[in-house]
């Protein structure tokens, strides 16, 4: 399924193809801010529904021009907060109704949103183009990382059969925007930024308004295939750590994810192992069809990493799990800067409860 870039149109010939009636399917302040950037943008009708139903899914499309399904629901909280099983199987059947019922009702373009992280992060990984292949299953794990890459595959299945709609699947970097909650963003409410030695890992960011005007411009020209979406201004570790005023502390991988490992086989961290790889390693993308076809952010690197902070501001986490106000004013005063084996304590903690 290749990008399919179609350049050379009119700004009037774009108009006459915006989609004058949409449906976004996904719940979560990712959809909820995609929804109403199209709906800025477009000047057409925008409905929201939470999942694609699961009785004649047609029906819900009857009429829309397109149908986006954002799978990238960027609420942590409540992600997390479901069985792995139990919400993976959930998301890859919201995919395949959402495909189904496009056939149905006819819909001539689907598109869907999942996240750059189903490419996978490494050290010294160079910047990942549309056409990046997919990381490994077993590489990403039980988190939403895995969830994300399950739907795509489920996509791809889709993809595969003859006289449906007109596909396209957006990857975006990491997202920012008002109460977005990820590992990224979390990764900023620790006390200091885990880094792991010897990475010097660059940064970037989408702010969802741009992820949503990435949407608007695939449904106007009619692209499909695999697009990365990422803000073209990339930031150093260091530009990073001075605008969040943060210090770095530094642990070798083989510490750092074999902790990480421990503490969420105890339920200490809330996330697999497998997630931590993209808080400290890279992956950042091109977004080559989309910058080739006209796509403009109008948020740049540094002002996507002002609104992560900003957002973040009285939190504290610690591997990703957020702390009340007692355990933060524990941290700030013992100085548990060591994001990760700072909380073995947790994890001694954790392991003592479960004994009969």
């Amino acid at each position: 399924m290749q990008a399919q870039v179609r350049s050379g149109r009119s700004l009037r010939e774009d108009a006459r193809r915006t989609p004058r009636e949409l449906v976004v399917v996904g719940r979560g302040p990712v959809p909820t801010g995609v929804a109403a950037a199209l709906s800025a943008r477009s000047g057409g009708v925008v409905r929201m529904l939470d999942r694609a139903p699961e009785d004649d899914p047609g029906a819900a499309f009857a009429g829309a021009d397109a149908v986006v399904l954002v799978s990238h629901t960027g609420d942590l909280a409540a992600t997390l907060a479901e069985p792995p099983a139990g919400r993976r199987a959930a998301a890859v059947a919201d995919a395949e109704r959402v495909l189904a019922g496009a056939r149905a009702a006819r819909t001539p373009h689907v598109v869907v949103v999942t996240s750059a992280m189903v490419l996978g992060a490494a050290p010294e990984q160079a910047p990942l183009g549309d056409e990046a292949p997919l990381a490994d299953a077993e590489g990403l794990g039980d988190g939403v990382a895995g969830d994300l890459l399950a739907v795509e595959h489920a996509v791809a299945r889709g993809a595969r059969r003859r006289g449906g709609p007109l596909l396209t699947v957006l990857r975006p970097a990491p997202v920012v925007g008002p109460a977005v909650d990820t590992m990224v963003t979390r990764h900023f409410e620790a006390p200091r930024l885990l880094t792991v030695r010897g990475v010097e890992r660059e940064w970037q960011f989408v702010h969802v308004d741009d992820l949503g005007a990435a949407v608007a411009l695939v449904l106007e020209q009619r692209l499909g295939g695999r697009l990365t979406v990422g803000s073209p201004d990339l930031l150093s570790a260091r530009e990073v750590e001075e605008a969040a005023d943060m210090r770095r502390v530094e642990l070798a991988a083989v510490t750092a994810f074999g902790a990480a490992e421990r503490l969420h086989r105890v339920g200490a961290l809330p996330a697999p192992a497998a997630e931590l790889a993209f808080t400290v390693y890279p992956w950042t993308v091109t977004s080559a069809g989309l910058l080739a076809a006209g796509w403009e952010p109008q948020w740049s690197g540094p002002e996507c990493l002002d609104v992560l902070l900003e957002g973040v501001q009285g939190r504290t986490a610690l591997a990703g799990r957020r702390l009340g106000a007692r355990d933060a004013a524990a941290v700030g005063a013992a100085g548990a800067a060591v994001a990760m084996i700072g909380t073995a304590a947790v994890w001694r903690r954790a392991r003592a409860r479960r004994r009969p």
